[in-house]
């Protein structure tokens, strides 16, 4: 072989062997590299999830069985709660700061799951979309309304898909209930109820006198993330915390997101124009009534209007009761028929009649109930596959889409107006702790804010633990 001959082959073979690593290296590429929407060769979406023990244990396991996900890294601050998940998913890289995982690892992820208390809801999700990753945020959205606004605004801005973790926004009830109202069947809803047996933890109760031992599996600073310092106490981790304004949205916020989803969709609203509130109280001795700010209260009736819609004649007035108060039974509804589930239910009233639906909008019923077999309206809003189970599969789909190219049940531009309804909502339960209970809140929308008390305006946007910050 001649020396030129030599040359073009040692070329050819420096060609192949370079274009072998690249091709290599082009199937581990992750697919946000490689352009947003873009199918990887693994067609696996690479998940990050933050908050890996209870809901973010379900949230992870549902991505995971939808076959679509790839679960490659995790994060908790508490090691006992992150250790089924951990021992389930052996190659998914470990983190207890989401931000360092964020940091050295955001080139490889393409979606990020957050499962964390309430109070990190935002500062986990919007850092995440800033950096071109999908979100799944579990309900509420967020603890404060400017924080709902800024992930709604956020979505939009990052051009990134993004859902709320309110499965049963995929289930078919919500879409059946709006079918039926869509046909007319219950003339012009103008009253909604909604009611839960929520809490089912401890509220109404002064913060514990005593502090204990932090758990050594537990970063205790970094649960606290956004929130004011506090000495560790017993039984705040990993449930109790949602009775306490700090951290979570009481009774509204657990449960809101779930039952008032479909008033939601069926009518079309968005936000509300102004609220009103009755709370438990809770008495220490006698006629001496306990003051706990810091807590939930025990109980609560709340009252939301929302303006005429483009599906309504005129207003709505919605009633929220929680702490297991329920609205008075349907005279349509037989002695020994069940008025919702165990103790959480939906109950439209129109001006030709009345339909319901328990949690999640599942078992949706007209009334009569008789007339839920007998009345046969046209199918009108596309269903989803494996209904409040699919509400996972239907996200990752969705992200691997890309884009606006594939629907979701609960985006952003949805749930972010849903969430800000239910934390206007909860201005009124603590504007009883600022003698501000027995008036009605007006809400001014476009500034976010309550025109005529003025004190529950600090709760809009709180001030965050110094080191915290809601940017990029």
């Amino acid at each position: 072989m001649s020396d030129e001959n030599q040359q073009q082959e040692n070329s050819r073979r420096a060609f192949l062997k370079t274009g072998a690593v690249a091709a290599a290296s082009f199937m581990i590429v992750p697919r946000h590299v490689l352009g947003r929407g873009f199918i990887a060769p693994s067609d696996k979406l690479m998940v990050a999830g933050v908050g890996a023990g209870g809901k973010g244990e379900t949230d992870i396991n549902n991505f995971a069985k939808s076959g679509k996900a790839e679960i490659a890294y995790l994060c908790d601050v508490d090691d006992r709660r992150a250790a089924a998940t951990r021992a389930k998913f052996p190659k998914a890289k470990y983190y207890k700061d989401w931000r360092q995982m964020l940091d050295k690892e955001g080139k490889h992820i393409d979606a990020v799951s957050v499962a964390t208390p309430d109070h990190n809801h935002a500062i986990v999700a919007y850092r995440a979309m800033a950096m071109g990753k999908h979100v799944y945020v579990e309900k509420p959205l967020t603890h404060d309304i400017y924080e709902a606004r800024m992930l709604t605004e956020a979505a939009k801005k990052f051009k990134v898909v993004t859902q709320m973790g309110n499965q049963g926004a995929s289930n078919d009830g919500t879409r059946l209930l709006s079918e039926w109202y869509d046909a007319g069947e219950i003339g012009d809803v103008h009253t909604v109820y909604c009611w839960t047996n929520r809490p089912v933890w401890p509220q109404g109760i002064p913060w514990p006198s005593t502090k204990a031992e932090i758990p050594k599996e537990l970063d205790w600073d970094l649960w606290l993330g956004t929130a004011p310092y506090k000495e560790y106490v017993d039984k705040l981790v990993p449930f109790n915390w949602r009775g306490w304004w700090d951290y979570g949205t009481g009774a509204l916020g657990d449960m809101g997101c779930h039952l008032v989803e479909a008033p939601f969709r069926v009518l079309g609203l968005q936000y509300a124009k102004d609220v009103q509130a009755s709370v438990g109280t809770v008495y220490v001795d006698e006629f001496k009534q306990g003051r706990f700010p810091e807590s939930c209260p025990p109980s609560s009736h709340i009252t939301l209007t929302f303006p005429k819609t483009g599906k309504t004649k005129g207003d709505i007035k919605l009633h929220w009761m929680d702490g297991g108060i329920q609205p008075e039974r349907p005279e349509e509804l037989g002695p020994n028929e069940r008025f919702g589930d165990d103790g959480n239910g939906t109950l439209f009233i129109g001006t030709k009649g009345k339909m319901m639906a328990s949690t999640y909008s599942e078992n949706p019923q007209l009334l009569p109930t008789s007339r839920t077999l007998k009345v046969k309206v046209p199918q009108k809003w596309s269903r989803v596959s494996g209904q409040a189970e699919g509400h996972y599969t239907q996200w990752v789909e969705a992200c691997l889409a890309g884009y606006g190219k594939q629907e979701v049940s609960s985006p952003f531009e949805i749930a972010g107006p849903l969430t800000e309804a239910l934390l206007m909502a909860n201005l009124a339960v603590r504007g009883h702790d600022l003698k501000g209970g027995h008036i009605k809140l007006l809400w001014d929308n476009a500034q976010m804010r309550v025109t005529n008390f003025d004190n529950v305006n600090q709760y809009v946007k709180r001030e965050y633990r110094k080191g915290w910050s809601l940017t990029a």
